[in-house]
Parts: C-alpha cells; structure tokens; sequence
C-alpha cells in the first residue's frame, strides 16, 4: 500500500539560515520496511541517536536538520565523531524525543527506529507523527520482521546501504549517496582481505549485569563480526539488539568479547564493563575472559551508521594480530 507524505516546505535550515527553493522538491517514493512512502523534500529534519544522525552529516545534510535528539550515555560518540563539527553547528535539542520536541522545532521529519526514539510506550510513533502532518523514515536496522517486536528485515550492512540510497533519494543527493556506498563496499573488501582462516567466536556485549544485553543477526554488530573474521555467537538470533542469559553465554564459550562503549546501566566505561566481566564467576573458564581477549568500539560504530565499514576495518586488523 502507498502511503503518500503531504510536507510543508519550509525553506529554512536547522541554523536559521535561508535556503532556495529547488527542483529536487518533487515527491519520491522509496519502500522504508517494506512499505511505499512518498515524500516532498524535507528541509527541518530531527533525527533521534547519534548514528542517525551521522547518516544525514555523511550524505552533507546537516543544512537540512532543524536538530538532534542524542541520549546521555552517547557524549563519547559526539566527542569522537568524524562529523563533530556538524554536530557543533545544528541544534542539540535534547536527550529524548517527544511529539512537543519535534513540534517545537517546527519538523517536517523525523529520522527514527523502533528502540532508537519510536516507541508504542512512550506514544512516539509515526502513525502519531503522521496525525500532526510529520512524515518519518523509520532506520531500516530497526524495522520489526513480523515476529513481535523482534527488528531486522534484511543483512545489517544491506540495511545501511538501504538507507543511505533512500535517503540519496529522498533529499535528492543521489550520486553522493552511491559514492559512499562504493567507497565502505571497497572498504569492507579489503578489511576481509585481513582476515585468517580461524574464525574466533566473538560476544558483543552492550550492557547488562543481570541479563547481557548484546546482539543477534540483524543488527550492525554481527555484519561487523563476521566481515572482520570472527563469528557472533549469537547469530542465530532473528533479532537485531536482544536480551540473553549469562548461561547461554558460557555455553557458546567466546574466544573474543567485543565491548560496546555505551554508558548504560551500573556499568558506564568499557574498563567498568571488563572488570565486572573478569570479576564475574560463572565466565571464569570462558575463554576470552580467561585470556583477556577485550576489544571496544564506540556506540556509533556499533549501530547502523557511516562508522560501521571503519568499525570492521579495525575489529578486522585486532583479531588478525591477536
């Protein structure tokens, strides 16, 4: 079914500057999980975490934003970002999303995913968002599969570059769209050039000191695993970003855990989470734990975004020395 996306255009960026009209402000329909959506070309966009938002820097649509929504636990992501000018420069708005948020930045659109601001709980939906005349994206890491709440339609890097070629669309930036693309594709293929013929198995761990939280096969974690040589011991999992027992963990015996630099929970630092790790008695005879096999990548390399061919590139060149 189509569904069609009426838009103001509002011809102001993010920073209150002035920008043209342009002909690129014909309506485009892309399919966003698995559904028609047709939008006018958005020029106030609110997007929710600082993936997302390294998406439109990436694509050079910064001038588009009206803000950015990024949580508490994400600083260390805007610190390290290769786009922390642009972060510097559009609107920081706040740490959570709300209707009045978006509608206090006058957005036209909101760049979201189940679990990443979209959330029945909270009433911040795009069914609500679409009520108050918003149109949404929904990141395509995070579209829910049919089964509950469960998220992930496609292989983790297909739905980054998904995204980046809808979004190409969408804002009429195409051709840089497809210049990413091919260059973290080439990126991609030469991290897997590094890799050796042992697979370790490898356990990402977001967070969680009774429960890990950590990673199935939908979302970024298990591409940037897999591309780099290793093997996600929860690859079976038909979700993206999931609960599961420590049990289960001592059962799959990883070789390597890779560490998600997120502040969450009681343990904010990725040296707090490997100290709880070691310190942990059920994981004493884990192998990774028992030969200190630790390596971290930020948050935002860790969920879909532009960091992710860069977060394969180094996991890639870790397990290869180690």
């Amino acid at each position: 079914m189509k569904k069609l996306v009426a838009l103001a255009l509002v011809l102001t960026t993010g920073c209150g500057a002035q920008i043209a009209p342009s002909a690129a402000s014909a309506e485009v329909t892309v399919t966003n999980c698995g559904q028609e959506v047709t939008y006018a070309t958005p020029s106030r966009v609110v997007t929710n975490d600082t993936g997302i938002a390294e998406l439109m820097f990436a694509l050079g649509l910064g001038d588009r934003m009206a803000g950015y929504v990024i949580g508490g636990g994400q600083a260390r992501d805007v610190a390290s970002s290769p786009w922390k000018a642009d972060f510097d420069r559009v609107p920081n708005l706040g740490e959570q999303i709300t209707k009045e948020l978006v509608q206090g930045a006058k957005a036209d659109f909101v760049f979201a995913g189940w679990n990443y601001g979209f959330s029945e709980a909270t009433g911040f939906t795009p069914d609500a968002l679409a009520d108050l005349g918003i149109a949404t994206y929904q990141l395509t890491e995070a579209c829910r599969n049919g089964v509950g709440k469960q998220r992930g339609i496609m292989p983790p890097l297909d739905a980054l570059y998904t995204d980046l070629r809808n979004l190409g669309r969408v804002f009429g930036v195409e051709e840089k769209a497809e210049e990413l693309i091919a260059g973290y594709r080439k990126q991609v293929a030469d991290a897997e050039q590094l890799v050796k013929g042992n697979r370790p198995k490898v356990f990402l761990y977001d967070s969680g000191l009774d429960q890990p939280f950590t990673s199935g096969r939908n979302a970024a974690p298990h591409d940037i695993i897999g591309k780099a040589g290793g093997d996600n011991i929860f690859g079976d999992l038909d979700d993206s970003w999931t609960t599961v027992g420590w049990e289960a963990v001592v059962d799959r015996a990883p070789d390597v855990v890779l560490i998600n630099d997120y502040a969450d929970g009681e343990a904010t630092t990725p040296d707090e989470k490997r100290a709880f790790l070691e310190s942990y008695a059920p994981l004493a005879d884990v192998p990774a734990i028992k030969a200190k096999r630790f390596f971290v990548l930020p948050y935002a390399a860790l969920v879909e975004s532009p960091r992710n061919p860069a977060a394969i590139e180094a996991f890639a060149r870790f397990l290869a020395a180690s």
